[in-house]
C-alpha cells in the first residue's frame, strides 16, 4: 500500500477518536481536541491527493477509498452536530442523500469498468464542508473556554453554515448526475 492510500486509511481510523472527543464532555472540554483531530484528518485528504498525483501513485483503490473516507469524516461530524443542536437533520439528510446518489453512480460505472474520480464540484463541496465544520469546532472551543464574545450564537452560525453546505452539496450532486447520465441510462 502506498503512502497516499495509508493517509486515507489513517483518516478513516481517526474518525472514532474525533467523535469521542466531540461528544464526550468529561472533566474538561474537548472541542479543541476534536478540532485538532478533524483538522489533521482533513489535512490527510489534501496530502494524499497531492502525493498521489505528484508521485504517480494514483490507484483505483485510492479513487474508491478517498471519497469514502471524506464522507465518513464529514457525515460523522454532521450527525454529532445534530445531537448537539448545531445542525438541522434535514440539512444533514440532504448531504447523506447526495452521497448515496453519487456512490450509486460510481458503483454502476465501476460495474462497467469505469472509475469516476471526484470532479471539481465534489472537491469544492468537500473543502466547504470541512471548512464549515472546522469553523464550528473552533467557535465551540472558544465558547467552552470563555474566549467567545457575548452574543455570538454558535448554534445559529453552525446551522446557517450547514444549510449553505447542503445547498452546495445539491449543486455538486446534480453535476455528477448530469456528467454521468450515460452510466445511469446505459443498457446492456
Amino acid at each position: 500500500m502506498n503512502l497516499p492510500n495509508k493517509l486515507t486509511v489513517l483518516r478513516m481510523c481517526m474518525v472514532p477518536f474525533f467523535v469521542a472527543a466531540l461528544l464526550w464532555q468529561g472533566l474538561w472540554q474537548n472541542s479543541f481536541i476534536a478540532l485538532v483531530l478533524f483538522a489533521a484528518a482533513s489535512l490527510t485528504d489534501l496530502l494524499d491527493g497531492q502525493l498521489a498525483r505528484k508521485n504517480g501513485q494514483v490507484t483505483t483503490f485510492g479513487k474508491f477509498l478517498d471519497p469514502l473516507a471524506d464522507k465518513l469524516l464529514v457525515v460523522s461530524a454532521m450527525i454529532c452536530f445534530i445531537d448537539m443542536g448545531l445542525a438541522h437533520s434535514v440539512a444533514v439528510l440532504i448531504v447523506i442523500a447526495r452521497e448515496f446518489v453519487v456512490s450509486g453512480i460510481r458503483l454502476v460505472a465501476a460495474g462497467e469498468g469505469t472509475v469516476i474520480a471526484a470532479n471539481i464540484w465534489g472537491k469544492v463541496k468537500t473543502v466547504a464542508q470541512m471548512a464549515v465544520i472546522i469553523g464550528v469546532l473552533l467557535l465551540l472551543g472558544l465558547g467552552q473556554n470563555g474566549l467567545l464574545p457575548a452574543g455570538i450564537d454558535v448554534p445559529l452560525i453552525s446551522n446557517i453554515g450547514m444549510w449553505l453546505v447542503a445547498a452546495l452539496t445539491v449543486i455538486s450532486g446534480a453535476t455528477y448526475v448530469v456528467d454521468n447520465i450515460g452510466c445511469i441510462n446505459a443498457t446492456k
